[in-house]
């Protein structure tokens, strides 16, 4: 929707894309659908769900076997994201590399865009 023909909304590392196969073949699950709410001390903060169903307004983007949906609230605040996988001694999880970002929390949960 807020897409430039031949590019993606957003890029997988091959880490990310390791870890949204396994969770995709562990349950079945169609993909990882992506959204934007309010929230967290900057504003905004990135949702995650595992789905079994592609609701046709979502933004879909496969990367080497490995499908997340963007929600359409969300498309233009992640247009241009690459998202990682990260593992630490204390936590894993997904991070978000949003050219979009103007402010975040000191937690990492928390974001801003601009004009908002």
């Amino acid at each position: 929707m807020f897409g430039i023909p031949g590019k993606q909304a957003i890029t997988l590392t091959p880490k990310a894309v390791a870890q949204v196969l396994n969770l995709m073949e562990d349950k079945g699950h169609a993909g990882l659908r992506l959204g934007v709410k309010k929230g967290g001390c900057a504003g905004m903060e990135y949702t995650m769900e595992l789905v079994d169903d592609i609701d046709v307004n979502d933004e879909v983007v496969e990367q080497d076997g490995a499908r997340v949906m963007i929600e359409p609230m969300a498309q233009m605040f992640l247009f241009g994201t690459e998202i990682d996988y990260e593992t630490s001694l204390l936590e894993s999880g997904f991070k978000f590399n949003n050219p979009n970002v103007t402010e975040a929390c000191g937690c990492g949960e928390s974001i801003k865009f601009a004009g908002m």
